[in-house]
């Protein structure tokens, strides 16, 4: 089985900060999203792993990909020349999977369950076209949706419904054999111009094909906007964290799991966790608050930073209570003429932001 990841996509709702960056490689816990994407896929022994990368963004994705050798695996870019929706993506990657069975993977969702049983669960059910992954939401009328029936089969499928029949929503992560192919040929571009999975695997289920599923019971989280990435941020550091002390402390007060990777000087602060510090960082005279990701070579001095994600090299100084942002790399964030306070900055790369009363 391979896998198929799709990284491309232009990351609109995530601007500014996506303007110079995929959204896919986002970092929670100082680790970009996709990475663990790729990790789940390794983990489930999908070592050959295509990925669909698009013109705006494609480029940054292969240099942070590299060739797959860091994560074990052999990576095989494809490019999708325009967005024209996930059934799309699939018939661009076919020449690349070949006629292998295959596991596609939004590269921009986090989940906290492995893929390693379902996935060994599909290769020895010859009897099934589709696996889906579905999980219980309280606004389904915002999700593709499923209806299901008690022997544990997907029996009806529609995008966005006005009057849902279920709350299963479509997780972002589906199992499927080559007969996809030939779904994805008989059906039609959808209202906003996309080929629809969603029509793709209704079409299977129409031609005979049997699609089983996996019920999400843990946590599933769509990294597509601010909130949603910082929400991702807490949920990875409350439950992944590991407290290991590998840099410098001086002076200082830790309270709870705090990670400080090689190299990270902490002077005179106070730490409380779940708190990530990243290599090379530098924090000084500063108070940092719980689930709060703070990038390699990040400085930090007199201020207060609290469930925030600072991405590497950010400087902030001399801010009073920066929190519930999401800073871009090197950005400076520091105060106009007096000491600032700031609450929720969504900043993109390479910015200077100054602050006043």
């Amino acid at each position: 089985m391979k896998g198929l990841v799709l990284a491309g996509g232009a990351g609109t709702r995530l601007r500014p900060l996506t303007y110079t960056g995929a959204k896919q490689l986002v970092p929670v816990a100082n680790k970009p999203i996709l990475f663990y994407v790729i990790e789940n896929l390794v983990d489930a022994g999908m070592t050959d792993i295509v990925v669909i990368i698009s013109p705006e963004t494609g480029a940054e994705v292969k240099s942070a990909l590299g060739d797959g050798t860091k994560f074990g695996a052999k990576l095989t870019f494809v490019m999708q020349d325009r967005p024209a929706g996930l059934a799309h993506a699939v018939v661009t990657a076919r020449p690349a999977l070949g006629t292998d069975d295959f596991c596609m993977y939004l590269g921009d969702n986090l989940i906290g369950t492995k893929v390693k049983e379902p996935a060994t669960r599909f290769r020895s059910s010859s009897e099934l076209a589709a696996s889906v992954f579905l999980k219980e939401v309280p606004n389904p009328s915002s999700f593709g949706v499923a209806e299901v029936d008690a022997d544990g089969n997907v029996v009806r499928l529609v995008e966005k419904p006005k009057e849902p029949r279920s709350n299963l929503a479509l997780v972002g992560i589906y199992f499927f054999r080559e007969s996809i192919y030939d779904a994805i040929e008989r059906i039609k571009p959808s209202a906003r111009g996309e080929l629809e999975i969603t029509d793709a695997i209704a079409k299977l289920i129409e031609l005979g094909g049997r699609v089983r599923f996996d019920r999400v019971t843990t946590w599933w989280l769509d990294t597509g906007k601010k909130d949603d990435l910082l929400l991702a941020n807490d949920t990875v550091l409350d439950d992944w964290l590991v407290h290991s002390v590998d840099g410098t402390l001086e002076d200082c007060k830790v309270a709870g799991r705090v990670r400080i990777e090689p190299g990270a000087t902490v002077s005179r602060s106070i730490i409380r966790g779940p708190v990530i510090i990243g290599a090379g960082a530098r924090i000084v005279d500063a108070r940092i608050g719980p689930f709060t990701s703070i990038g390699e070579r990040v400085v930090i001095e007199r201020s207060s930073v609290e469930h925030c994600v600072l991405m590497e090299g950010c400087q902030v100084r001399d801010i009073d209570r920066l929190e519930d942002s999401l800073i871009g790399r090197r950005v400076v964030v520091h105060p106009g003429s007096s000491r600032a306070g700031a609450l929720s900055l969504l900043v993109g790369d390479d910015c200077v932001v100054e602050l006043a009363r």
